[in-house]
């Protein structure tokens, strides 16, 4: 099995000083989305806003499996929804994302599924990350 490795730069998406968000592409049917996820090792899940699942064309009512998030998202109601994602060099994946009601929110990239996939180092002091993942 081939091991394959990419750098990323810390990003000054929203202004928020260098984070680790990573460029992705996210396909639900026929759409794609060009997105950005941050990397979030304290997260249980993936999270999706809403809005980037409905831009995906997701339908709501369609998503039977309620999921309930806690911390700063327990007040919004949320589903479970399974999306392709392409990342840099990689093959595309699957991930399970927490598809959440809240518009306030970064897509986040949590340990379900997404570092169950990849393995992460951050180098902060230099602002990058590293991702890998056996193809």
């Amino acid at each position: 099995m081939q091991q394959i490795k990419e750098r990323f730069p810390f990003s000054e998406i929203q202004k928020k000083g260098g984070l680790p968000y990573l460029p992705l592409r996210l396909t639900l049917i026929e759409n794609s989305l060009d997105v950005y996820g941050l990397l979030d090792t304290g997260a249980s899940v993936n999270v999706l806003p809403y809005s980037i699942g409905k831009r995906l064309g997701a339908v709501w009512e369609e998503q039977n499996t309620k999921l309930i998030l806690s911390g700063n998202l327990a007040q919004f109601e949320a589903r479970a929804i399974i999306i392709s994602a392409k990342v840099g060099k990689f093959f595309p994946i699957n991930l399970a994302f927490a598809w959440t009601k809240c518009e306030n929110v970064p897509l986040i990239l949590g340990q379900v599924n997404f570092f169950l996939e990849f393995d992460v180092c951050f180098f902060a002091s230099e602002m990058f990350f590293e991702i890998t993942r056996n193809n």
